[in-house]
């Protein structure tokens, strides 16, 4: 069940909603990766951006742990490797995020790599030839930003249930 919660956890991570181009004669039409300097608004991104909540907006039970004990909180409810996110975005708008990296025998890790744009408080991503974005919310220092998405989970007894969850990044020091 943890799988499950977790692959719907790394579809928001790399980002919620996708474009992808192409055309009818199989070739395709990618966007153009993101170039030029920074925005005084894009500097606070620069930097390592870790994992640090999964919040639903309605109590969840995902583990299998013999007790019924639904949470909103579904990051106390993950293991060491579904928790392990991370985001580097760098000055030249290029970024990498790794997921399940830090962990033992992790499944579902991997890294992905593109580049970056902030315009107010749209994240935009280009990364194999597809444009992501999440609209971010920044706490009041700018050293964590939320995203969140609708998704249908499924509890430990299989129920399907409909929630909205939050992501939030941390900035590392």
């Amino acid at each position: 069940m943890k799988r499950i919660i977790f692959s719907i956890g790394t579809l928001l991570m790399m980002g919620g909603f996708m474009t992808s181009c192409s055309t009818d004669d199989g070739s395709s039409d990618c966007p153009e990766d993101f170039t030029g300097a920074l925005e005084a608004n894009e500097q606070k991104l620069v930097g390592e951006w870790v994992l640090t909540a999964i919040f639903a907006d309605e109590a969840v039970d995902i583990t299998d742990d013999d007790q019924d004990n639904p949470s909103t909180d579904l990051f106390a409810q993950y293991g060491e490797c579904q928790k392990d996110g991370v985001y580097t975005f760098n000055t030249n708008r290029t970024y990498t995020f790794e997921q399940g990296l830090n962990g033992t025998n992790c499944q579902n890790s991997g890294t992905f790599d593109g580049t970056w744009q902030l315009s107010s408080n749209t994240l935009s991503f280009v990364d194999a030839c597809i444009q992501q974005n999440l609209t971010l919310t920044f706490n009041g220092s700018e050293t964590s930003f939320s995203f969140s998405d609708d998704f249908n989970i499924t509890d430990i007894s299989g129920n399907t249930i409909q929630v909205n969850i939050t992501f939030t990044y941390s900035l590392t020091p």
